[in-house]
């Protein structure tokens, strides 16, 4: 068959037919470098999470990536028994279903379970953030009306920011919410957001007063809320597992009791928010590009070209080794960043930036050598190197595009 003629790597027939050899090899196992081990300085309980973070992605994740890629399939199943491990809500409270683990220990989970499959975990990261969002700006009421049912991911939850004419500017939203009695009457929409049409929780950023930032305030919206419906569903590069939808308000009324926090908040709740989903979408970035150091480092080892295998070349070994030094460095920025944002440092904001910067920055260069180092087979969709290309491009994109994580960088720089 075509298939048997092709001289597959046994890495990338592992990826799709022997999720346990990719859990050894992501493991450390067999077949990887020290120095490059994503549990180097980790404490005792960071490792076990971390294993059974990657234990999940190879045998419930990695399997089924090229399919919930091709048919555009959102795993909630999948997803349900990950909230079984606690991850539905990693840095939630306890007494809510949360895990209450730190930022640290939440992007060590992102990055394993980002291994077998990004955009899933894309996903699952800004689920987190919204009943993150919900447990720390929410009333009692809110976070035990909500949160309990979005950390067993009973319940799924949406970001609601961007809107078609506020991307990078998301100060300048549009979506209005006028108070009426005890209820907001909300027009407007929100543009590529997750989950939308299948998710069940919507927290949506709207302006209730002036202009600027001031003047946001953050609802809690549920699907089936009438003036509530979404646009087409949207054909993307990568992301495929997710759907994305544009989110439609037509005079839709939602209680004031769905407010978090208070009037005029909402913009300061959509940041803090970011701090951290830069760091869980760099983290993500992390996971696609340590299996794609681990897909080359395989590839050159069986794969021969002018009579010897590529691992002799010099100057792949010399990319291959740059691959490597750029994943370290950039996890070591991202762990750097989430300990300060635990911490609640002044310069944690700043620091989440670099590291998003930096970290999907490099890692989509070291996808994309991946890719090239496979030839022309990188480039079929049997084999799973092309789909990190796909899918971690976005992140340059997403959570402040890389333009704006610069901007903040330089303001910091030049403030005083």
């Amino acid at each position: 068959s075509r298939e048997a003629e092709r001289p597959r790597t046994a890495m990338a027939m592992a990826w799709r037919a022997a999720p346990r050899a990719v859990a050894r090899l992501l493991l450390g196992r067999r077949g990887i470098a020290s120095c490059i081990d994503p549990s180097t300085g980790l404490t005792e309980d960071q490792k076990e999470f971390q294993k059974v973070a990657l234990d999940f992605a190879a045998k419930e994740m990695a399997p089924y990536m090229a399919e919930w890629d091709e048919k555009e399939i959102f795993p909630v199943e999948t997803m349900r028994k990950a909230a079984q491990l606690g991850f539905g809500g990693i840095y939630v409270k306890p007494d809510v279903g949360g895990s209450g683990l730190s930022r640290l220990d939440t992007s060590i989970i992102f990055e394993a379970l980002s291994t077998g499959c990004t955009s899933t975990t894309a996903y699952m990261s800004i689920h987190n953030m919204c009943v993150w969002m919900i447990d720390t700006f929410g009333n009692e009421d809110q976070r035990r009306r909500f949160c309990p049912s979005l950390c067993s991911m009973e319940k799924f939850a949406s970001y609601c920011l961007t809107e078609p004419g506020s991307g990078s500017d998301a100060a300048s939203l549009l979506t209005s919410a006028q108070k009426k009695g005890d209820t907001y009457v909300l027009n407007g929409s929100k543009a590529f957001i997750s989950g939308a049409g299948d998710t069940d929780v919507y927290v949506v950023m709207c302006r209730t007063g002036g202009p600027g930032p001031k003047g946001i305030s953050c609802l809690v919206l549920e699907k089936g809320m009438p003036g509530l419906s979404f646009g087409k569903k949207e054909k993307k590069v990568g992301w495929n597992s997710q759907p994305t939808r544009a989110v439609i308000f037509e005079d839709c009324v939602v209680p004031v009791a769905n407010r978090l926090g208070a009037e005029g908040q909402g913009f300061s709740i959509a940041m803090q928010g970011l701090n951290g989903g830069r760091i869980n979408i760099a983290s993500c970035s992390l996971g696609a590009a340590h299996a794609s150091v681990l897909l080359a480092q395989e590839h050159l080892s069986v794969r021969k070209q002018f009579g010897e295998p590529l691992a002799n070349n010099q100057y792949l070994q010399f990319r291959l080794a740059e691959m490597a030094t750029r994943l370290v460095a950039a996890r070591l920025m991202v762990r750097d960043a989430a300990r300060a944002l635990q911490d609640g440092r002044e310069d944690a904001a700043v620091l989440c930036s670099m590291a998003k910067l930096f970290t999907t920055d490099e890692c989509f260069g070291i996808c994309n050598q991946a890719l090239q180092m496979h030839g022309g087979y990188g480039y079929l969709k049997d084999y799973a190197v092309q789909q990190f290309v796909r899918d971690i491009r976005v992140h340059q994109i997403l959570e402040g595009t890389n333009e704006v994580m610069r901007m903040i960088v330089a303001r910091n720089l030049l403030q005083g």
